[in-house]
């Protein structure tokens, strides 16, 4: 171990005030673990657009108190630097490991930088916060959560006063802001925070209970899941407020766990995550089977289809190793699904999603005379189109009542679900109905994803290079028509860094690295006539479609 890597962890030691971390940081000094040490030491968390992730543990490079605390404090330099100062910074937390100290340490720091704080003084999901902002006419907003990722991580998420999400240029001020922090003890720490509950809470699900028309159907059989998160009583009663009976809920997973003992990834996109709830929908017989990710903000749904067998078959039909019968709806399908249901009052404002979603909801727009806009991936983007009346991105994320929460909110979604499920219902319908529906009415667009977990990100690096420097000509059986460096940006999007492919027929294929997690992410459509109302026909050319692009892309990609 060199001198300078012992110095920087006994530096660290002197300044931390968690006795857990200390004595971990200790444990790795006097075993000599240079790896671990020298990871923790690497560098530090780099706060973005999605402010700060990552897995807690002592160090810099590490979620602990240490950095949230620098992280409040240069959030709080930020907004006193802008004159942000006139209403509260509103902090909301989740069930994960220390997230209630890192959000009472961020109140302490607002305070000892003579700004108000109002702190929950209950986890809760993530859109509440998102919410709470423009009730209480917050400056900001802070969220301690990690949403869907793995048990070991947290995170820390930073809104403005308009209730989005930050992006660029203020991600970065708040960054300088954080790196000009000096000494801990040089931090000062207030302890006369407010505290806020039932009054938010009780504002937030009255307004979704406006959502569902007194006259709307309201018969259907639930089953839920809150994947050991926080969503499970606020869900019950945004249910039960808008007149729908109150879910089966799956008992393993009911109740806040940090530790997800149930599932691998607290992810209800990963296979097999959803497992539990669908194995309680065929038990009693659910019309439909509902899923939050950990803080809320997504939604998933499953549901009956005769036509999709178990195992291997249902999982590549919806994304979960779903049993005999039900599949797991696609990001983009149940973001059509909403799209046409919300989009065909034809309301004066703007849809918009994300560049890596299906183009049906660009069309469903059309139809309804509505305004259309794409946008980069994440609702800090979908979030702040003007305008916005619905929005929703593939990765499960839906906002069904911008004038209220202008970020994805899987509670609303999950109420705007019933009530559509419950009109097919009534009609004799059920959502994969509506689905053939579409399929019949726009042609029938097909997604899929390819994603790559790796543990050097430098390999995701390299493969971004080799598409730049070697783009391909075809994938599978299309031909590529265009490409599109995104990294270049244009009139309509800023830069990123992600390749998008236009193919022939009406395909396309956009390859970009996560934003929150070490993959690389490929999203892929197709879009296949439906002939003389074959649905099913179209389904089977539209996989064997799929397939051949995802075998083509990863020989390309080299992974």
């Amino acid at each position: 171990m060199t001198d300078e890597l012992r110095s920087a962890a006994e530096a660290w030691l002197s300044e931390d005030p968690d006795p857990d971390t200390r004595a971990e940081l200790t444990a790795l000094l006097a075993a000599g673990d240079t790896a671990e040490l020298a990871d923790r030491f690497a560098g530090t968390l780099e706060f973005g657009t999605a402010g700060l992730r990552g897995a807690v543990g002592a160090g810099p490079n590490r979620m602990n108190r240490v950095v949230v605390i620098r992280a409040a404090a240069g959030l709080a330099a930020y907004l006193k630097a802008k004159g942000l100062t006139d209403g509260p910074v509103l902090i909301g937390y989740d069930a994960r490991h220390k997230s209630d100290v890192f959000a009472q340490d961020t109140a302490a720091v607002i305070r000892g930088a003579g700004l108000d704080a109002v702190l929950l003084d209950r986890h809760a999901p993530t859109p509440v916060v998102a919410f709470g902002i423009r009730h209480l006419k917050a400056v900001a907003g802070v969220v301690v959560t990690a949403s869907h990722n793995p048990p070991q991580d947290n995170g820390y998420k930073v809104y403005l006063g308009d209730g989005s999400q930050i992006v660029p240029p203020a991600d970065a001020e708040i960054a300088a802001a954080i790196a000009a922090v000096g000494p801990l003890a040089s931090v000062p720490r207030g302890d006369d925070w407010q505290t806020i509950g039932s009054e938010l809470l009780d504002a937030y699900l009255d307004r979704i209970a406006e959502l569902v028309p007194s006259d709307a159907p309201r018969e259907l059989k639930v089953a839920y899941t809150p994947l050991h998160g926080v969503g499970r009583t606020l869900a019950e009663d945004a249910v039960t407020r808008a007149g729908f009976a109150v879910p089966a809920v799956v008992a393993a997973q009911a109740e806040p766990d940090p530790d997800f003992p149930t599932v691998s990834f607290p992810n209800p996109e990963e296979p097999g995550a959803i497992d539990l709830a669908l194995e309680l929908a065929q038990e009693i017989g659910t019309d439909i089977a509902v899923a939050n990710d950990p803080d809320a903000d997504r939604c998933a749904v499953a549901v009956p289809d005769p036509g999709v067998g178990g195992g291997a078959e249902a999982s590549a039909a919806g994304g979960a190793a779903a049993g005999a019968g039900w599949r797991m709806l696609r990001g983009d399908e149940l973001g059509a699904l909403l799209g046409e249901f919300l989009l065909s009052s034809r309301p004066d404002g703007v849809a918009a999603c994300s560049i890596v979603s299906s183009s049906l909801l660009g069309k469903i727009a059309a139809a309804y005379d509505v305004r259309y806009v794409e946008t980069l991936t994440g609702f800090k983007w979908i979030g702040r189109v003007p305008g916005l009346v619905f929005g929703y991105e593939e990765a499960l994320g839906y906002c069904v009542d911008p004038g209220a929460v202008k970020d994805k909110d899987g509670v609303s979604t999950l109420v705007r679900v019933l009530e559509l499920a419950a009109r097919a219902k009534a009609d004799g319908k059920t959502l994969v109905d509506l689905l053939d529906e579409l399929a019949v009415k726009y042609g029938l667009h097909a997604t899929d994803q390819l994603s790559v977990r790796v543990e050097d990100l430098s390999l995701i690096q390299t493969a971004m290079a080799n598409l730049r420097a070697t783009p391909p000509t075809e994938l599978g059986a299309h031909g590529v028509v265009r490409v599109d460096d995104l990294a270049e940006g244009s009139a309509e999007l800023p830069p990123t860094d992600g390749l998008r492919y236009t193919l022939s027929e009406g395909a396309r294929v956009v390859v970009r690295p996560s934003g929150t997690e070490p993959k690389l992410k490929c999203y892929l459509e197709v879009v296949v006539p439906v002939q003389n109302g074959d649905v099913a026909a179209a389904r089977t050319t539209a996989a064997g479609d799929l397939a051949g692009i995802k075998k083509a892309l990863s020989t390309a990609l080299g992974l």
